[in-house]
């Protein structure tokens, strides 16, 4: 009896999921997909702020991808160098200087981390108040590890300015090469997806707001209206908490792009596992019992439909088998997306086994005082 009912739970999760949780399996809110006309009046100024700290390797080609957009309006980029230990700045004015761009470049270098800030909002401030002199009407917050495609910029400002977007994010395509890369990324942008419905968040009525801090289009007058980037200053999983800041102001949108891809790699496991584990106890507010409860939950979600096919019988194995036949077929969008194997789409459980060890450890991390690790900075629960 008690196995029965346990199939029946894991049932109705998984029958939830895929009918009633904003469709977030289908991957289907792509920026690519949607038909955007270019506004007739005059295109606004655009500030692109890039925080960077220690991104040497990838900087150079980000500042080039933007200086080749071609935005009818201004674009300025505004770098600051967030007290790198390497050539970071040197290499992002080579790269604006070999593009004739070195006057729509403006570096700056960092100050101290203050208490109370994570490092990424600190910078994102000091680059914020200096496009406050140019001024701008919007503000794309964007990492050092980004390239865009050209077109990117104008097709994001004009949607934000036919819809009103306050925010208008792209979860930007990440690197999937490597075997670990091929193993984890896909499932990181499923589960994702699965926390904040792209559908919920795009629809004002609801209250689910989501980034991707990768880049996102701001309407510089609504921040500012909200607090600035001060009223997140603390805030590890700092594009969620400024989707939702913002989506106080007025509506927000994300979705999937090929447009604009990270340039981050990440070639083995245990890099999947650090970067998860910088942010995965802070989103769970560093409690224990929400710890608990969300291991017990993923392995209810994803490990028990394996046990049930495996070794019960009956009704219960029925189950088990149906509602790991739906997680797999939930996982075959985002596969396609990152144009993988179907094959992966059984081994969801194994993987999810793999976040859950990821997340346990985000835990122990910040026991021993390193949590939200980031070149070189601990930074969880900053008060």
């Amino acid at each position: 009896m008690a196995e029965a009912i346990l199939a029946s739970i894991v049932l109705v999760i998984w029958l939830y999921l895929v009918a009633a949780r904003g469709g977030f399996w289908c991957a289907a809110k792509r920026d690519n997909d949607e038909q955007v006309e270019r506004p007739a009046m005059q295109w606004p100024q655009v500030s692109a702020v890039i925080p960077a700290r220690d991104e040497a390797e990838t900087v150079g080609e980000t500042v080039a991808s933007l200086l080749r957009q071609d935005y009818p309006g201004r674009l300025t980029l505004i770098l600051v160098d967030d007290q790198s230990r390497d050539d970071t700045a040197a290499r992002a004015r080579d790269a604006a200087a070999a593009l004739g761009g070195s006057d729509r470049l403006v570096v700056i270098s960092g100050r101290a981390l203050p208490p109370g800030w994570t490092g990424k909002l600190w910078a994102q401030s000091q680059g914020i108040e200096c496009a406050g002199s140019m001024p701008s009407d919007y503000l794309l917050l964007t990492d050092a590890d980004i390239a865009y495609a050209p077109g990117t910029v104008s097709a994001l400002v004009a949607r934000s300015q036919q819809d009103g977007l306050v925010l208008n994010s792209l979860m930007v395509k990440l690197r999937c090469k490597s075997f670990a890369e091929r193993m984890f990324v896909p499932a990181f942008v499923f589960f994702f997806q699965m926390l904040y419905p792209f559908a919920w968040a795009n629809d004002p009525r609801r209250s689910t707001a989501a980034a991707a801090g990768g880049c996102m289009l701001v309407k510089r007058e609504a921040l500012q209206a909200a607090g600035g980037i001060a009223a997140i200053r603390g805030a590890l999983i700092d594009d969620c908490a400024l989707a939702k800041l913002l989506k106080a102001r007025g509506p927000i949108a994300i979705a999937l792009t090929e447009r604009a891809h990270s340039l981050r790699a990440y070639p083995a496991i245990g890099d999947i596992r650090r970067m998860v584990s910088r942010t995965a106890y802070a989103q769970l507010r560093y409690s224990p019992v929400l710890l608990a409860g969300t291991i017990a939950g993923l392995a209810l979600t994803y490990l028990t439909p394996v046990a049930l096919t495996l070794f019960a019988a009956g009704y219960a194995q029925f189950a088990g088998i149906f509602a790991w036949a739906l997680m797999a077929l939930a996982f075959r969008p985002i596969l396609r997306f990152y144009r993988l194997s179907w094959l992966w789409a059984p081994a969801l459980p194994a993987i999810a086994a793999m976040y859950m060890a990821f997340t346990l450890d985000s835990a122990y991390q910040h026991a021993r005082g390193r949590g939200g690790m980031w070149k070189g900075r601990a930074q969880a629960k900053i008060s």
